[in-house]
């Protein structure tokens, strides 16, 4: 049977509240943890409203505190926003705290527009290059001890120091992000809910680069998908009309909060938002259990993932377990 875990963003829903988004991840995955989900992550997102999940690691430590068996992490931290001695030491905290129950996924993108990036990032010397690579490095290198002997980090410890670094997983969405996932010897999550590069060519990519590391000592894939199951196909229809706005919404660079259906319904499309939300929807599985195994099972077949985390954006708290509950018995 293929693993199944759940990406959370932490969804926002009109008329409610980003406390009350955190509380539903927190409740969300005590739900994941009873019915044998293997993984929980937690995203990393800035200055959207429709997104509470800002800080990952605080969440990753609450949520392992209310949870029994399931790995807990991140998917994931964005890397060029942190330091990476402030990575190593908050990861090393959680992996001591919940030894063998937490990940470290690293993401290469901002997570936010570009002023907030800059926000984040201005007081570490802001760069247009893309310096993952020199940070994962150095992130690396805090866990190996492996900086040059003349290095100014060379006696710099991460503590505490006697516990290692989670397992590491690279996200990504491109060809580019698959190939690198490989070489540096990462597990990898490919973002399939929102990318546009093909799935199984991105996975077919990262097994054919992946090299044997301190962290992987052979590939492993994880397909990010966005899933939304409920008792009829009629029904799951009528929830993932709230995605087809968000989608829509997003496109306009609006984040606003997830609406309701019956909103999302109203909602006077036109023929080219029409036109974007129906390509957007062959990347969704929605449906009842029967339909949404089916779409599974082709995705899976498709890419060989090791893995599916799915994803579910929904307006309703109660819906969005629901969906977790109905999926759940068709791959565990």
């Amino acid at each position: 049977m293929t693993a199944l875990s759940v990406l959370d963003l932490s969804p926002v829903s009109a008329g409610s509240s980003g406390a009350q988004a955190l509380r539903n991840s927190i409740d969300l995955a005590e739900l994941a943890d009873r019915l044998g989900y293997i993984r929980y992550w937690v995203a990393e997102h800035h200055n959207m409203p429709m997104i509470a999940s800002s800080a990952p690691d605080i969440m990753i430590g609450q949520i392992a505190a209310a949870t029994h068996r399931i790995r807990v992490g991140s998917g994931g931290v964005m890397l060029p926003n942190h330091a990476p001695l402030t990575v190593a030491e908050r990861f090393k905290v959680l992996e001591a705290l919940f030894p063998d129950r937490i990940d470290l996924g690293l993401g290469r993108a901002p997570g936010t527009d570009q002023v907030t990036s800059y926000m984040l990032r201005r007081r570490q010397g802001v760069s247009e290059e893309d310096d993952f690579l020199d940070r994962f490095s150095e992130l690396m290198a805090l866990e190996t001890g492996q900086f040059p002997a003349d290095h100014p980090f060379r006696n710099v410890r991460a503590m505490p120091d006697d516990v290692k670094l989670p397992p590491i997983f690279l996200l990504g969405s491109s060809d580019y992000s698959a190939q690198l996932a490989g070489q540096i010897g990462a597990a990898f999550a490919f973002a399939h809910h929102f990318a546009t590069f093909p799935a199984d060519e991105a996975m077919r990519i990262y097994r054919a680069s992946f090299k044997p590391s301190v962290s992987h000592d052979k590939p492993y894939a994880i397909l990010g998908t966005h899933v939304v199951c409920a008792d009829t196909d009629e029904e799951a229809d009528r929830l993932t009309s709230t995605v087809d706005l968000n989608f829509t919404r997003r496109n306009k660079g609006e984040f606003l909060p997830l609406a309701s259906p019956e909103e999302a319904t109203a909602y006077q499309y036109s023929p080219a938002e029409r036109a974007r939300v129906a390509q957007n929807r062959v990347k969704l599985s929605v449906g009842s259990p029967t339909t949404v195994k089916a779409r599974l099972d082709s995705l899976i077949a498709e890419t060989q993932a090791d893995e599916v985390m799915i994803t579910t954006m929904i307006y309703d708290h109660q819906a969005r377990k629901h969906s977790y509950e109905l999926v759940a018995p068709l791959f565990i």
